[in-house]
């Protein structure tokens, strides 16, 4: 493949998962009732009644964070394994919960999408290993090479 390809090829499902993750967040940050009442029987069902807002807007807050680090050419990659990773979690729910996978008799859409976005992420994520691997290796040796204190700020220290 070219490497003109694998650089334009990513971005198409890119911006489609940030259209879908960027659409869904006026529903979830507005407490729109039909976000409120999918989030309460997902919490109600976890055994966490009464904290629908935090399930939410937390889920949005990382719709959110995934979608601007889709957008930017560096992060690609880790906005789409973040991406694959939040649709992991939707589509469990939507399998094992209460919820089903229609919960809002529209033909399972927001189901049909999550499993949409899944795909193209974990594609995202192929095309950009190179730059995944890059940012792990940076991430690791940047964490070696500081020293005890700044990696663990905690006052106890074991003695050696």
């Amino acid at each position: 493949m070219s490497p003109t390809l694998t650089r334009l090829l990513p971005w198409p499902p890119a911006l489609f998962i940030a259209w879908v993750f960027l659409w869904y967040l006026q529903y979830k940050f507005t407490g729109h009732p039909g976000s409120v009442h999918l989030f309460t029987i997902l919490t109600n069902w976890l055994g966490f009644p009464g904290y629908e807002a935090v399930m939410r807007i937390g889920t949005g807050m990382a719709e959110l964070i995934a979608s601007l680090l889709i957008l930017y050419p560096r992060t690609q990659g880790l906005g789409a394994l973040m991406s694959t990773g939040i649709m992991t979690g939707a589509i469990f729910f939507h399998v094992v919960s209460p919820l089903g996978i229609d919960p809002y008799d529209d033909g399972a859409d927001l189901f049909k999408k999550a499993c949409v976005v899944w795909v193209l992420g974990l594609g995202i994520a192929y095309l950009r290993r190179a730059d995944l691997i890059a940012l792990w290796t940076l991430v690791r040796t940047n964490a070696l090479l500081l020293p005890a204190k700044e990696v663990c700020p905690c006052p106890l220290r074991l003695r050696r």
